[in-house]
């Protein structure tokens, strides 16, 4: 047995004959090697890093409860191993007092090699045995070895594999922590003034947690079978860790965004204040209009025109407060909010203008139509028609007169329109038009 292996078995049963001489060679032999492969084990164990790091560390837990037993048990190795090596000291001492051991010397070898010939204190075991001494033979004696030995080993190596994977793991995020909360604090993003601000602060108290916890009760942190068990029976337990990594994640991603509308916010407040703006002189301009109509337009109904909206301009005072203050958190959704309503507004505003000028539109379309219709009938040589120069005189008065009576414009107009149809008709007829006239 080399390196940290378990303790090989003794052969041997306690009940057989009486050795022979060979038989008792070979044994011996076999008992030497044994006890050189037991020697390394324990050196290796004594030397292990992961031992080292247990006796000088502050342990809680079930950490603490298990390495006190675990020290016992590496005491009482070498207790053991010290009986094991007498024993094997006295048998060396008989078989070497003659080439030919004689009849009692192989009698007394079989008892040292086979028999209950080991005597033990009560003190040398982990069960706190009420008795006196304790009467082993050689392979029971190898075999609680092997079973204290496997599961000091046990012990050493699975706190030795957390301390070497979750501490390096927590210190690599914690300084990717400090690189994002100087990141975060960069663009406003503080404890108690942003959502990401507190789970920065979370995140932090966990990893100190994580860590102390780990370095004081590594056995905590182990998930599975030992790792000096079949390989890839077991792993440290990462769940904790992997929770604040998911956590950090989120919050970067949640920077990032909050960057995206650093640079954003200004072009968007830009384009708030001029579409406010617009909506605002649109409004103006259909205030201005309405009066304008009142003025003109006779009999006509007008829709008011409201003001401008004050909610709006003050809530695009706050956005702006926000982005002064680097309040991210509170700025995005109020820009997502305002940009809707802002152009809700100026639609608003248009479609009021609209409205109030719809009156003016029609008085526009009927004086376009009423010209129209002078300029086809003096193409047609008619304009000193005395019927048709009455009756666009009076739709013409009646358009450009103020106020305008809309109603009655538009029924002058439509006479002067028919007036010029009926006068147009006989204008617009062919030769064979004519020849089939003057035959009716």
């Amino acid at each position: 047995m080399g390196g940290t292996g378990p303790f090989p078995s003794s052969a041997g049963e306690p009940d057989k004959p009486v050795m022979g001489r060979e038989e008792v060679d070979r044994v011996l032999a076999k008992l030497g090697a044994e006890h050189e492969a037991i020697e390394s084990s324990l050196l290796a164990l004594q030397d292990h890093a992961g031992r080292r790091l247990l006796e000088g560390a502050e342990l809680t837990g079930v950490t603490k409860d298990r390495w006190a037993t675990t020290e016992q048990a590496i005491f009482l190795l070498w207790t053991y191993f010290d009986a094991y090596t007498d024993a094997l000291h006295s048998a060396r001492e008989v078989r070497s007092r003659h080439r030919w051991s004689t009849p009692g010397e192989l009698a007394e070898l079989t008892g040292l090699l086979r028999g209950p010939g080991i005597t033990l204190p009560s003190s040398a075991s982990l069960t706190g045995s009420p008795l006196l001494s304790e009467q082993l033979r050689l392979d029971a004696l190898v075999d609680r070895m092997n079973r204290w030995y496997a599961e000091a080993l046990d012990v050493i190596v699975t706190a030795d594999a957390v301390w070497s994977a979750l501490p390096a793991r927590i210190d690599m995020l914690s300084a990717e922590l400090r690189r994002t909360r100087s990141l975060a604090h960069s663009v406003g993003v503080r404890p108690g003034e942003h959502p990401s601000g507190d789970d920065l602060e979370r995140i932090t108290a966990e990893l100190t947690s994580l860590r102390a916890e780990v370095v004081s009760d590594p056995l905590a942190f182990w998930s599975g079978a030992s790792p000096s068990s079949a390989p890839g029976g077991g792993r440290p337990d990462t769940t904790r860790y992997d929770a604040a990594a998911r956590a950090l994640e989120d919050v970067r991603r949640e920077i990032e965004a909050v960057l995206d509308v650093r640079q954003d916010a200004e072009r968007r407040l830009m384009r708030l204040r001029d579409v406010l703006s617009r909506a605002d002189r649109t409004l103006a301009e259909a205030r201005q209009a309405r009066g304008e109509v009142l003025a003109k337009i006779a009999a006509s109904e007008v829709p008011a025109v409201s003001g401008p909206p004050t909610v709006l301009q003050e809530q695009l005072v706050t956005a702006a407060e926000y982005r002064r203050r680097a309040q991210w958190h509170r700025l995005s959704p109020l820009l997502e909010s305002l940009e809707e309503r802002a152009d809700d507004e100026l639609l608003r505003a248009r479609e009021s203008l609209t409205a109030v000028t719809a009156p003016l539109a029609v008085r526009a379309e009927l004086r376009g139509r009423l010209d129209a219709y002078k300029a086809k009938v003096a193409r047609h040589g008619m304009v000193e028609d005395p019927l048709l120069i009455e009756r666009y005189d009076t739709a013409r008065r009646m358009l450009w007169s103020a106020p305008c009576d809309l109603r009655a414009a538009e029924a002058a107009v439509l006479r002067y329109q028919h007036a010029a149809a009926e006068a147009l008709v006989p204008r617009q007829k062919g030769p064979q038009d004519r020849r089939t006239g003057e035959a009716l």
